[in-house]
């Protein structure tokens, strides 16, 4: 049957961006720009070991992530578990980063979402919907922006 097969497949989406690597890099690993087009981070520092946390709330349930920097390749990858405080299951997000020109392409992959509940709450489409909406419209509206004079940079 395809569908252990389907269960145990890694959920990879990837979207080109009209932004330099230098730009998108910056996105996926500043604390202050992290919470402006992603989760609301205490804290976020791009080294391995580091860990940070942060708490959705979806339909009336509220999810406290906990993950830990596995890898850091500056300019090209990012790679953190992933998992929740009270449930099972351990996963592994990485973002990996390819000049496409002056544009960048993005690859993100979330393996391991079949170690979690087997409850909607948990279920692969709702991991898909969510990157789709984080990675495709936040992350890209974010990185593509007109960029405004700032008196920190």
């Amino acid at each position: 049957m395809t569908t252990k097969n389907q269960l145990t497949e890694a959920l990879v989406i990837e979207r080109t961006f009209n932004a330099p690597i230098a730009r998108v890099w910056k996105a996926i690993t500043d604390v202050e720009e992290m919470r402006r087009w992603y989760f609301d981070l205490k804290e976020f520092k791009p080294e391995v070991g580091f860990e940070f946390e942060f708490i959705v709330e979806h339909e009336g349930m509220k999810y406290h992530h906990l993950c830990q920097l596995t890898e850091v390749i500056p300019h090209k990858k990012l790679a953190y578990s992933w998992r929740y405080a009270g449930h099972e299951g351990d996963s592994l997000v990485t973002f990996e980063l390819f000049a496409a020109g002056d544009k960048t392409r993005l690859k993100l992959t979330h393996e391991g979402l079949e170690t979690f509940p087997k409850t909607p709450s948990f279920a692969r489409k709702n991991f898909m919907e969510g990157w789709t909406q984080i990675i495709g419209s936040s992350l890209k509206e974010f990185v593509e922006a007109k960029k405004t004079p700032m008196t920190d940079e």
